[in-house]
């Protein structure tokens, strides 16, 4: 059996992302994020489709209850695409599933993943950098995805903290290279 789909679009304004995610042979799909703790939260979600060998797709929605802590969609067991758009925190995306998948993340062109001092991706990512200068990062069979991106002004407010610790370290330098210097 192969790995299943997930696509993700990082919006240009990177407050969210539209996910497109395939199913296999089930009747219920949960949306949850992951906790401090690795416990699933509720992930808040919008514009919830579901596409298949139907036209349309029908299915119910539950909220969160006491007994269950995610939202999710219920519907007639089989194959489908579950697209939604979710928001994101702080340039940083994350997911996990329960059977392994192949997963694209298109970053659009105000971001960037270069700078590993800004940046993060988990093990086993492909990173391409298209004409367009957007950037999809791809991962085969993976059971969980961490990815960290910038914007030009993180990446200029990092460059200018370590001009400043440049600066720093020679004014505190300078001194103790005189003295050695003069030293018989």
């Amino acid at each position: 059996m192969g790995a299943l789909s997930a696509d993700y679009l990082v919006f240009p304004n990177g407050t969210a992302y539209r996910a497109s995610i395939e199913i296999k042979d089930v009747s219920r799909y949960e949306f949850a994020d992951t906790g401090m703790l690795g416990e699933p939260i509720p992930l808040t979600v919008a514009e919830v489709q579901l596409s298949g060998n139907c036209s349309p797709c029908k299915f119910n929605q539950t909220n969160p209850s006491f007994s269950s802590n995610t939202r999710a969609i219920t519907f007639e067991r089989g194959n489908y695409t579950v697209s939604y758009i979710a928001p994101l925190r702080d340039n940083h995306f994350q997911t996990y599933f329960r059977n392994p998948y192949h997963v694209n993340i298109t970053i659009p062109q105000e971001f960037s993943v270069q700078n590993p001092l800004l940046a993060g991706f988990s093990p086993g990512a492909l990173v391409t950098r298209n004409p367009d200068n957007t950037t999809i990062i791809q991962w085969n069979n993976t059971l969980s995805v961490d990815l960290r991106f910038y914007d030009q002004g993180r990446e200029e407010l990092l460059y200018f903290f370590l001009q400043f610790l440049g600066i720093i370290a020679i004014v505190l330098l300078l001194p103790f290279l005189i003295t050695f210097r003069k030293s018989p």
